[in-house]
């Protein structure tokens, strides 16, 4: 009996070598060019990425392979951040498509959050080298020189994105790309993702909630008040205070949105979404004159009245339209996950839906008043005139 808990023992460690040769099969099956052999390698949790290497500690030599798969003929990159855990301060590799063909490699010294130019790093480097294996998956290779007191475990940071004709362009702002960074322990082999997204993330995120609230559903709101309960006497002037509250508020929220917008422009110099802008900067202008339009409002009798309504209405609803437009392209800049599409769609919808019932509604009543005002015209003579919308 006294062997059973030996033989369990045996029996326990073999089941978890074999969990850990599958749990690392996936990077450990990769075979290299150039008889290039590394003894450590990890699965990374974003971008279906792996990195494999070989690290001489007493000559601090960090010698690696980087795979990925990115956007058809785009580029990819690797990059250690001895100052921080995000993308500003990495000493990158970078792989893109060369124009002879194939793949080259070049070293970035990233400051900020734009790539800017190929330059020196913080490390020496060697034997930088790409290609392309089966499926479009990318290797680069290349050995660092990293500093003297490195310790075993560093910050990494990995990358995939387009190139448009010849020149390195933006990569995606989804979930995996903005939370592709994580340690590494050179020695151990352990790979731990980076929590949170990030604040540049959160930035993005509350950029796009801000706009989504105020423009594209604070400012519908206060239009359907001021369209349709003010052609019930009951509601008279309650829609009025509705309708005003709902366009500070919503200006205001919309504000904070576009000051965020414009930081983030500072914080990303060199990319830049023009579409997005342009309609942003549109309807923050007119949203601002429309502000204004509240304190030069004409009394109802006055002849200029009925300028200040067609200028008025017609500003409103452009804004209404060019911010949902706008607010369609920022999700998908972001990326954003479907459900939240989805659940925007579906408050829009019902906004709508809204609207178009009590535009049936608003106009019966409207035909009923008409109709009864004609026949006081008609039988008293008193000139009163039918009610419009």
């Amino acid at each position: 009996m006294s062997s059973s808990p030996r033989l369990l023992a045996a029996f326990l460690f073999l089941l978890l070598s074999a969990a850990a040769r599958r749990a690392s099969a996936a990077c450990a099956d990769e075979k290299f060019s150039g008889n290039r052999v590394y003894p450590a390698c990890a699965d990374l949790p974003r971008l279906g990425a792996s990195v494999h290497w070989a690290y001489d500690a007493a000559s601090s030599s960090l010698s690696v392979a980087f795979l990925a798969t990115p956007p058809s003929g785009g580029w990819i990159a690797w990059g250690l951040n001895p100052s921080g855990t995000g993308m500003s301060g990495t000493q990158a590799l970078l792989a893109a498509p060369k124009s002879g063909g194939g793949y080259g490699v070049q070293t970035y010294n990233i400051n900020g959050l734009s790539l800017g130019d190929p330059g020196n790093i913080a490390y020496d480097t060697s034997d930088l080298a790409a290609e392309v294996g089966a499926g479009g998956r990318v290797r680069m290779f290349g050995t660092l020189k990293l500093q003297n007191g490195t310790g075993a475990e560093v910050n990494q940071v990995w990358q995939v994105g387009p190139v448009d004709g010849g020149a390195i362009t933006m990569h995606a702002t989804g979930n995996d790309n903005m939370n592709s960074k994580g340690t590494l322990n050179l020695i151990t082999g352990a790979s731990a993702a980076a929590s949170g997204g990030g604040s540049l993330l959160r930035k993005k995120n509350t950029h796009g909630v801000l706009n989504a609230v105020s423009w594209g559903l604070l400012l519908p709101m206060g239009a359907i008040f001021a369209r349709y309960l003010k052609t019930f006497k009951s509601a008279d002037p309650a829609w009025f205070y509705l309708h005003v509250a709902c366009q500070l508020i919503g200006y205001a929220v919309g504000v904070s949105g576009w000051a965020t917008g414009i930081h983030l422009g500072n914080l990303s110099k060199g990319i830049t979404y023009s579409v997005h802008r342009n309609i942003g900067i549109t309807v923050f202008a007119l949203g601002t004159l429309q502000i204004f339009a509240l304190f030069l409002r004409p009394k109802k009798d006055h002849k200029y009245r009925l300028y200040w309504n067609i200028y008025h209405h017609s500003i409103g609803y452009t804004i209404i339209i060019l911010g949902i437009i706008n607010i369609f392209k920022g999700m998908s800049i972001l990326s954003v996950d479907q459900k939240w599409k989805t659940a925007y769609i579906i408050a829009i919808c019902i906004l709508g839906a809204i609207a178009l019932i009590l535009e049936i509604v608003t106009w019966g009543i409207v035909l009923k008043r008409r109709k009864e005002d004609s026949k006081t015209y008609n039988g008293n003579g008193n000139g009163h005139l039918p009610l419009s919308m």
